[in-house]
């Protein structure tokens, strides 16, 4: 290898090359010459909230007989002894549009009224008891010796990865969200950017098995060192761009060189549609500080903004926030992530609102695992089912669906401490989010692998 070449191989490797990268080394995404296409434009965002959200904190009965059950199981008000219950008087109360069956009722966290306004007027809902199951599984069932169950459960690395590949007990080098980009690749050729892009580093959910993603910053791509517009700057440029469209003898070259030079083009085309997106007034480029977790939101807004100069029709992103493992200052540290939670989302959706589409993008989100319902004395431990909520003008919102299940300890979804067996599976969510985003029903089982083994494919959330 001469000179020049070892140059570009160094100065490629410092120039910030990996935030082109998906999970797989070396590779950008492979696009695929489209032949169908669609005529709409539809986005996902997943927003993982990483350690394990106590979500029985966050939407609460709020019925007499079913918040007592809750309290009790809690060890009393928060902030008194080891108590972890959320008082009755201070939650937010959720109008759903369908009755409850029972005649319970439900409140969100005091800390969430931005979450609650969404769900009252309709565009969000709340997913009741959702968590990684390969099928339908009673405390019977899990109690059965060689009952198929999720492996790891209650482990942080084991429990992120299923909600990310959905893979039960068989290995997967894929998430869904890369699954669904493999399935929609013949539609999707003409795209300028991959189908799936990251604001919070590598992640499996979005590795596929021809498709990866393309990883950004939280406020866009973090450029090559070194170059520049004029000058010296502008002479590396040219000379790397001479370089990476150059003659290569091996094929571990030309890919190499082929993969720096999308980079470069990428961070250029996803640079210039994030300086040209709007300046929105729910989530405005200065004047107001905004948390990390909306920092991404705002720049998924503006390339959802700029979906035309990308010739964008699918995109999903991940964005992520962080310390939801709470074994300890739950009392101290709730109220702020599920505060920052719940006024990010609503800035998102005011921002797509801003720009007509509220109705094309649907967030949802995804944690490790619910928590115990008992406490451990500052906080609760690793358990499984837990809520989660989607939000989006697509979404049939006021609603709250699946089961909520009883919060009672030794109860018919206790499995032991308060770690409650989910009653929604967390292939049923991920298929009726496909569905919605374009995947045909037979290709379901690609991206979802267990969801035969639920009778209810699409739980309906979705218009």
């Amino acid at each position: 290898m001469d000179r020049n070449r070892r140059k570009f191989l160094r100065a490629a490797a410092a120039g910030g090359v990996a935030y082109a990268f998906g999970r797989t080394p070396g590779t950008v995404y492979a696009q695929v010459a489209g032949t169908g296409g669609f005529a709409d434009y539809k986005a996902l965002v997943c927003l993982f909230q990483f350690g394990g959200n106590d979500s029985w904190n966050m939407v609460v009965p709020t019925s007499a007989a079913e918040y007592n059950a809750y309290s009790a199981s809690r060890g009393g008000a928060i902030g008194v002894g080891s108590g972890l219950a959320i008082p009755q008087a201070s939650l937010l109360p959720l109008n759903s549009m369908t009755p409850d069956p029972n005649g319970a009722t439900y409140g969100i966290h005091p800390s969430m009224a931005g979450m609650q306004t969404l769900f009252n007027n309709g565009k969000a809902a709340v997913m009741a008891n959702v968590g990684p199951l390969i099928k339908p599984t009673t405390k019977t069932q899990y109690r059965t010796a060689g009952w198929d169950l999720p492996p790891q459960l209650f482990s942080h690395n084991d429990q992120q990865d299923q909600w990310h590949s959905l893979r039960g007990k068989l290995p997967s080098k894929t998430g869904w969200g890369g699954r669904v980009a493999d399935v929609l690749a013949s539609q999707t050729g003409s795209q300028q950017l991959a189908l799936n892009v990251s604001l919070a580093g590598q992640t499996f959910f979005q590795a596929g098995a021809v498709a990866a993603p393309y990883v950004m910053g939280a406020t866009g791509p973090v450029q090559f060192q070194g170059f520049g517009t004029t000058g010296i700057g502008l002479a590396r440029r040219n000379a790397f761009d001479a370089i990476a469209s150059g003659s290569y003898g091996t094929v571990y070259e030309r890919g190499f060189a082929s993969v720096q030079k999308r980079a470069s083009q990428f961070a250029d085309r996803v640079s210039a549609a994030v300086a040209a997106g709007r300046n929105f007034a729910a989530l405005p480029n200065a004047g107001v500080a905004l948390s990390p977790l909306a920092q991404q939101l705002r720049t998924v807004a503006k390339l959802i903004d700029q979906r035309a100069s990308l010739q964008m029709s699918r995109q999903i992103f991940f964005v992520s926030t962080g310390g939801f493992d709470t074994h300890d200052d739950l009392f101290a540290d709730q109220p702020g992530l599920l505060g920052n939670i719940s006024a990010s989302v609503a800035s998102f959706y005011d921002a797509l609102t801003e720009i007509g589409m509220d109705n094309s993008a649907t967030l949802f989100t995804h944690s490790d695992f619910g928590r115990t319902l008992t406490s451990n004395g500052d906080g609760s431990d690793h358990a499984w089912g837990g809520v989660q909520l989607v939000v989006g003008g697509a979404v049939r919102g006021r609603n709250i669906y699946g089961r909520y299940p009883s919060l009672t300890i030794n109860g018919p979804d206790d499995v032991g401490g308060g770690r409650l067996i989910p009653s929604i599976s967390s292939d049923q969510y991920a298929a009726t989010l496909a569905s919605w985003f374009g995947v045909q029903d037979a290709d379901l089982p690609k991206v979802a692998p267990s969801i035969g083994n639920f009778t209810t494919r699409n739980l309906g959330f979705l218009g």
